[in-house]
């Protein structure tokens, strides 16, 4: 079971990267993929030693945690803000005093290194150029459905079942056909009027009353069904 090695990964160096694979989102597959173990020598190392298992189980919720908060915003619709940079050259002067200060710094941290490797690292540290915050515009993001629907699913499944979700598409698809039905027999009704009003010869009487009769009929039967 990998004897001894599990000293490794219960350092304080060793729970650090298994707490940042658990918060990337891996799987413990995964994770013990990237610690040279098998799938069970994880499982038993988790009941072995709680500080395996509790750092795993802590950077889980993390993770959840986060995913669940955005998918929420999303649901329910969000404000993202963007910043536009412009990358601007610092001033020599200015360059030269911050570079100075973190070479003088890390000298004291580095007393072994060079002047050349000193004055590397403090350019490295210090870039010539710098990004400079142009201007920051806000995007509204509309509700999301299948966010919203995803969520009412997971968190309230009693009430929002997919049969559920089917019976209101269903509602709302038989509304809409009464509706059309509805805005049918209004314009049959108004088209026998205008033929009337207008003396069409076409017309008679008895048509005109059926005519109406018919399409009062529809409106009536769509209304008394809602």
């Amino acid at each position: 079971m990998a004897k001894g090695k599990y000293l490794e990964w219960v350092s304080e160096q060793g729970l650090l990267m298994i707490e940042g694979w658990a918060r990337d989102g891996l799987t413990d597959a995964q994770i013990s993929k990237n610690m040279g173990i098998s799938r069970s020598t994880l499982n038993e190392w988790k009941k072995k030693y709680p500080d395996i298992s509790d750092t795993l189980k802590r950077s889980k919720e993390v993770v959840d945690r986060e995913v669940e908060n955005s998918l929420l915003k999303r649901a329910l619709g969000m404000v993202t803000k963007t910043t536009t940079y412009k990358m601007v050259k610092v001033d020599d002067d200015v360059l030269k005093v911050k570079r100075e200060r973190y070479l003088n710094s890390y000298k004291l941290e580095h007393p072994d290194l060079s002047k050349k490797e000193l004055l590397m690292a403090a350019i490295e540290a210090v870039p010539t150029y710098e990004q400079i915050p142009i201007t920051e515009n806000e995007v509204e993001l509309a509700p999301d459905t299948s966010a919203a629907i995803f969520w009412l699913k997971n968190r309230k499944p009693d009430a929002y079942r997919d049969q559920s979700f089917k019976e209101l598409n269903e509602a709302q698809a038989e509304k809409a056909r009464a509706d059309v039905r509805k805005a049918t027999a209004e314009a049959e009704i108004k088209e026998a009027e205008a033929k009337a009003i207008n003396g069409d010869d076409e017309m008679e009487d008895d048509g005109f009353i059926a005519a109406i009769d018919h399409s009062m009929s529809e409106v009536w039967t769509d209304e008394t069904e809602d």
